[in-house]
């Protein structure tokens, strides 16, 4: 019996709530001598899952039960990734989760009502350490869905209690109700690799709808370097020359197409209103389905999305041309040029999905940008081709950008700065290529006196991001000992960075001349794989470059929140000093995930805008150590 989607939680008395497990669905037949194990498709579980089926011996009934076979990862969450690899982990936790019977003891249960199946179930099942009954709750399905949201499970299922088992029906008396968006997708083709990728590019994806294999997205995220070589085998083996697809997609690089026979599983952001998935993940291969299950329609496919979309999502474009759209925001029109242009070729990222990140992440950077002139970072033809800086505006800025003319006294001249203070310019922004915000420490109508301070800890090429992060705990336990808060974020590329809220009540050089001595007494405890030699020359090629130099007028760094112009589109994502552990990764945040973690942690980084630190104590304390 099969389970339909549904958008919310909902309370009712004739319905029970159940996890919804993420692993393998199986039916076990302990009817017979010799039990059967096996997938709805018919493929047998017995000898990949043997934990699980060597402890069939220790029922005492004979039955015919509907579960799903779940792995655990070492926090004691499900985790399908883990599932898959079952065969390279032989001693992996599993437990099959049994949440349904279909016949006991001679006799079919199917039509008895669910909760009269579990009733029984309940009785006659031995439970053992690898099989266990999958418990329910009544009425309370709101409650229910928070505390699973809690614990990090994918979703729940919602049945109707005296619903009867209808087998191979997909039926609205069994519902089901995720907190990520997930699917399942065929796969249909793949494109070659580029630069020092290998196996492929990405999958190209597809759906039955109304019996045609239709184009539904591509993903290259989600692989290890393994499954990339690994699963190009596999799709060579059964790959064909001409497309499955009726009408064959547009793609950015020469296409492999397959026999339209694998079944994968993706997450992903929305779905478009044309039944395209965006930033699709790559989370698994599906053995236990079969292609002609995944079906849809365009409108089943897309209302999901409609209901899921957060109230920052691009709104509706207007077409002009094929290269050209127009969107209104902040009562504004911005005119958007070639969103499918590829901006990481690795990753298949689009300058549109750098356009969809930034409106979905506008409530949380725009207060790092606000009021702040902007050192414009230009990648308009992606980040394999070279990009450049820009300060001034230019002639076709349009009148409703803000600017704000700051004299230079290296060039001698005013230099108008683009000013960043809604979605609207944030969008024309990435129009332009920026892929990364880099605003001043300052902002106006003070442009003399930064916000907050800034210790950049910028490794070299022979350091290891453990010295990054050794060096960051090193910074924070010289601000404990002077009684300043300190808070840090990945760079989104190799380094750390540090703030330390100024309020505004400082000038620069008393700010960099500040960071100077707090860098110094870091270089003190760490000199073996710390620098404060600012010359590429001179300085050593295995240490850490203490920078405080960024602490002067005009200086600017990837703001938080910032995707970043690096293989992978990693975000500058604010971190608590308990995540700085050895393995931590900064490509560990990027487009694909930083939306998420922001709803889940909040701004982090808000302290940074507020109250400033006492400079004064500080050095007098800072004095009383020495």
């Amino acid at each position: 019996m099969l389970a339909k989607l549904h958008d919310e939680a909902f309370d009712h008395k004739n319905w029970i709530f159940e996890i919804k497990w993420d692993g393998y669905r199986a039916v076990a037949d302990l009817s017979r001598d010799e039990p059967q194990f096996y997938s709805r498709n018919g493929i047998s579980f017995l000898s990949k899952f043997k934990k699980v089926a060597n402890d069939f011996s220790r029922q005492h009934h004979k039955m015919i039960l509907d579960g799903e076979i779940v792995a655990y990862d070492s926090h004691g969450r499900p985790s399908f990734q883990l599932l898959q690899q079952i065969m390279d982990h032989p001693d992996l936790a599993l437990v099959y989760q049994v949440f349904d019977l279909l016949w006991l003891n001679g006799h079919s249960t199917e039509n008895l009502s669910l909760i009269q199946r579990k009733e029984l179930l309940k009785e006659a099942l031995t439970e053992t350490e690898v099989i266990r009954y999958s418990d329910h709750v009544t009425e309370k399905g709101i409650a229910f869905f928070e505390e699973m949201n809690k614990m990090k499970l994918e979703g729940m299922m919602a049945k109707k209690a005296d619903s009867v088992y209808i087998e191979n029906s997909r039926t609205t008396d069994w519902l089901k109700i995720k907190f990520s968006n997930t699917d399942e997708t065929v796969i249909c083709g793949f494109t070659e690799p580029r630069g020092s990728r290998k196996g492929f590019g990405a999958l190209i994806l597809g759906k039955y709808i109304d019996g045609e294999l239709t184009y539904c997205g591509h993903t290259g995220t989600g692989f290890s370097h393994e499954s990339l070589l690994e699963l190009r085998e596999r799709l060579e083996k059964i790959a064909v020359k001409s497309s499955p697809f009726h009408h064959i997609p547009t793609t950015n690089s020469p296409v492999t197409w397959v026999q339209p026979e694998l079944v994968c599983e993706i997450k992903y952001s929305e779905i478009t209103n044309d039944g395209i998935f965006r930033h699709p993940v790559f989370i698994g291969i599906r053995e236990d389905k079969e292609p002609e299950e995944i079906t849809g329609t365009t409108r089943s496919i897309t209302e999901k999305s409609i209901d899921m979309k957060s109230k920052t999502t691009v709104p509706k474009k207007s077409k002009m041309s094929d290269d050209e759209s127009e969107i209104k925001l902040n009562r504004h029109t911005v005119k958007l040029t070639h969103q499918d242009k590829i901006y990481f070729p690795d990753d298949d990222i689009t300058k549109g999905d750098i356009v969809e990140y930034y409106q979905s992440a506008a409530e949380y950077i725009l207060p790092y940008l606000k009021n702040r002139p902007l050192s414009l970072n230009r990648f308009p033809n992606g980040i394999e081709e070279q990009g450049f800086y820009q300060k001034d505006a230019s002639d076709n800025t349009p009148e409703w950008v803000k600017t704000t003319k700051v004299f230079s006294d290296s060039t001698d001249k005013y230099i108008d700065y683009i000013i960043c203070n809604d979605k609207a310019t944030l969008a024309y922004l990435n129009n332009l290529g920026c892929i990364d915000m880099n605003p001043w420490n300052s902002a106006l109508p003070d442009l003399e006196h930064p916000d907050y301070l800034v210790l950049d800890l910028d490794p070299s090429k022979k350091n290891t991001f453990d010295d990054v992060i050794e060096t960051a705990l090193q910074v924070k336990e010289v601000l404990q000992s002077i009684k300043v808060n300190g808070y840090c974020k990945t760079s989104g590329s190799t380094g750390i960075h540090i703030y330390i809220p100024m309020g505004g009540n400082y000038d620069f050089d008393q700010v960099k001349d500040f960071a100077h001595i707090l860098m110094k007494q870091v270089n003190k405890k760490l000199p073996k794989i710390t620098t404060l030699e600012r010359s590429l020359q001179k300085r050593s090629s295995n240490k850490i470059y203490l920078d405080y130099l960024q602490n002067r007028q005009g200086q600017t760094l990837a703001s938080v929140y910032s995707i970043r112009p690096k293989e992978g589109a990693s975000v500058s994502m604010p971190l608590e000093w308990d995540d700085l552990k050895p393995g931590l990764k900064p490509t560990d945040f990027n487009i694909h995930n930083a939306i998420k973690r922001i709803k889940e942690k909040g701004d982090l980084f808000k302290p940074v805008l507020g109250k400033g630190i006492d400079m004064m104590a500080a050095l007098e304390l800072l004095q009383n150590l020495k």
